[in-house]
């Protein structure tokens, strides 16, 4: 699991800085911006999401190893 949330992060981190390059900065809200600026934000959520998972997997074998 921790080997696949870590592929995910950086497939995550990839799309991010590959859509940073396509946002026009003269009109950063018009056309293929929009687009590359809502792709950045939906990779945002699932590196966020992918390090709540990481975190409460963790979280969960500590649990486990203490009782």
């Amino acid at each position: 699991m921790k080997i696949v949330t870590i592929i995910l992060s950086i497939i995550a981190i990839a799309l991010i800085v590959f859509n940073a390059t396509k946002i026009n900065m003269n009109t950063p809200f018009e056309e293929e911006s929009i687009i590359a600026l809502t792709t950045m934000l939906a990779a945002l959520c699932a590196l966020i999401l992918l390090q709540i998972l990481r975190i409460s997997k963790r979280i969960e074998q500590r649990v486990k190893n203490k009782g």
